[in-house]
């Protein structure tokens, strides 16, 4: 089977699961409110207003990352990646159409987020945005796409190691949420090349790292590339 129908085949089980299309409406609906919050906070919003107006990344990429895992994880229950293999033979071609299938909405769903977060948080800021310049209005709301989608594709690949959904997200979301925070507290630039804190520079108009906007997003992208090479590794060589 060509590769365009076997994508458009992973595009129709993902409109036809609503906990899907519920995960990319979180994306932006996350990502929007704390922004706002954010926004809120007179502070810290006049000490670094781009990182306030995109804040809620932090949050919508939570569903983002659920996003990635119940795409894949599906596969893994009653015995649904053993139909789909009998439909298209190939192994790495369904797992780039599944990647691709993944990648290409929570992109498309990342820069509608990044510019509604770029609205309501200046909108939220008032006179406190005014320091934005546009290239860093457009760099926040472009990383804020590719961010999601990295992030999204990241759990993508760690699911089609692991096979499960529930231990992906038992692994990244406190990862996310904690872990890489005390890791950042406690060393220094280690932290810095972890696949978060790196990508979250580009919301940063300045920062004191070693890493900056675009090679943190690569820094990203790098941890990206080998879960889902571990991913087409595990879908090519253990049973379905």
């Amino acid at each position: 089977m060509d590769f365009t129908p076997v994508l458009h085949s992973e595009w129709l089980k993902i409109r036809t699961l609503r906990s899907l299309v519920g995960c990319l409406a979180a994306v932006l609906l996350a990502t929007a409110a704390f922004s706002a919050l954010a926004g809120a906070d007179t502070e810290g919003a006049s000490s670094a207003p781009l990182f306030s107006v995109f804040f809620g990344v932090g949050f919508g990429q939570i569903a983002a990352i659920a996003f990635g895992t119940t795409a894949v994880s599906s596969e893994f229950r009653g015995g649904a990646l053993r139909v789909t293999l009998a439909a298209v033979p190939r192994r790495g071609r369904w797992f780039t159409a599944k990647v691709a299938a993944v990648a290409i909405p929570v992109l498309v769903v990342g820069l509608v987020t990044g510019g509604v977060s770029l609205v309501v948080g200046e909108a939220v800021l008032g006179t406190k945005a005014d320091g934005l310049t546009w290239g860093e209005e457009l760099r926040g709301v472009l990383g804020c796409a590719v961010y999601l989608t990295l992030m999204a594709l990241l759990a993508a690949g760690l699911t089609a190691v692991l096979r499960s959904g529930v231990a992906t997200l038992s692994i990244l979301i406190p990862f996310l949420l904690i872990v890489s925070f005390v890791v950042g507290d406690m060393s220094g630039s280690v932290a810095d090349v972890l696949p978060d804190r790196a990508g979250q520079v580009v919301f940063h108009a300045t920062w004191d790292g070693a890493l900056g906007p675009w090679t943190g997003l690569a820094v990203t992208g790098l941890w990206t590339a080998a879960a889902l090479l571990a991913g087409a590794w595990s879908i090519r060589r253990r049973d379905a």
